[in-house]
């Protein structure tokens, strides 16, 4: 197998392919061969590449090469093709098009709507989304934090992570507020082969419930209890929970979010008396950074859901089965995200962001 070659770039060429790769003017693929470009020269390998991208290893590995060997002209434009002239200006047309309007009485361009628009067959319309990698009727949801002290706040979580103190616990906590009792409306047919198991898409509501949660990063054990309500209250007997269940002579490292309940000033003064107590909150809008939170929704996804609850008490006992029977067989969730990796994508996220915002004022 040939060794990826290694990409050195110039300042004028990292300039131009950082504006290709943020610009939402240029075709699609551009821009991804841009972002190729510039991860390989960061060091990354093409599987990490592919994968960040969402796109073969292959595809890598030839823009790679491409650029290599030709510099910004390998990438700049397709190899020559086959085809008439006029089918090259329908696809920019369409691409341009798809990325740079809006229909009028919709969010997005359907395949029929836009071959409509343009006058052109829908079959054309779908090849040319298909090579150049565009799904209008898809879109990803983020959020960047804005924490003035998001690079403190992530250092400290992920040293907890990586390099936990000795002679301490580290726990991840938090509340699932207001879970759902929930009945289904008529009886539920099972699976059996050649069909799946129904569930009526309506409901009876029978109350709620909160669960607090805190996540051995070691073990993995969970300790849990559920309450009616989520107030500080609820908050100060879960943290006594927490001092009667674990050894008295270790040190407790809590990671929780930025809850008002988990900074009360009642809260404060019950933290002054347990002085084992060390409370790490994670930056704001930053919940991925808990990894109690994928405690969670595996519970959701595995007892919740698809759950049928005639009262609370009865919902309250599947969240407590889940829980016995998770810390029978436990299993720790590994980090493996180091702090200057994550800091990277955030300052990459926030210029694009940026980009973005320079993009609409222009126009």
């Amino acid at each position: 197998m040939n060794a990826a070659p290694e990409i050195s770039l110039s300042e004028d060429q990292r300039a131009l392919l950082e504006r290709w790769s943020f610009s939402r003017t240029v075709q699609t693929r551009q821009a991804q061969r841009a972002k190729i470009v510039l991860l390989a020269a960061a060091g990354q390998m093409n599987k990490v590449i592919a994968a960040e991208l969402k796109i073969t290893p292959n595809t890598v590995g030839r823009w790679r090469r491409r650029f290599a060997e030709r510099g910004i002209q390998g990438i700049e434009k397709d190899l020559p093709r086959g085809g008439r002239h006029g089918d090259t200006e329908w696809a920019r047309r369409i691409v341009e098009v798809t990325t740079q309007t809006k229909p009028e009485h919709a969010t997005h361009w359907s395949t029929r709507t836009l071959a409509a628009h343009l006058g052109v067959n829908r079959g054309r319309v779908q090849r040319v989304w298909a090579a150049a990698g565009l799904q209008p009727h898809r879109v990803e949801t983020f959020k960047i934090s804005n924490d003035p002290c998001f690079t403190e706040k992530l250092l400290d979580i992920v040293g907890l992570y990586l390099n936990p103190p000795e002679r301490a616990l580290v726990l991840c906590a938090d509340e699932k507020s207001q879970i759902q009792a929930l009945d289904r409306t008529q009886k539920s047919l099972p699976m059996y082969p050649g069909r799946c198991g129904t569930l009526t898409h309506d409901y009876k509501r029978n109350g709620t419930t909160s669960l607090f949660a805190a996540l051995d990063m070691l073990e993995g054990k969970v300790i849990g209890t559920c309450m009616k309500r989520h107030r500080h209250q609820e908050w100060i007997k879960f943290l006594e929970l927490i001092d009667t269940q674990t050894p008295a002579d270790l040190e407790l490292h809590l990671i929780v979010d930025n809850y008002r309940t988990h900074k009360h000033e009642k809260v404060q003064r019950w933290l002054k008396r347990h002085q084992r107590f060390h409370i790490h909150f994670i930056p704001t809008s930053s919940s991925w950074l808990n990894l109690i939170e994928r405690w969670f929704r595996e519970l959701t996804d595995k007892q919740i859901r698809r759950g049928v609850f005639r009262s609370v008490a009865e919902l309250i006992e599947a969240i407590q089965r889940y829980v016995t029977a998770h810390n029978e067989n436990p299993k720790p969730f590994v980090w493996t995200a180091k702090a200057e990796d994550i800091l990277e994508k955030v300052r990459h996220a926030r210029a694009v962001l940026e980009n973005v915002k320079q993009d609409v004022s222009l126009h």
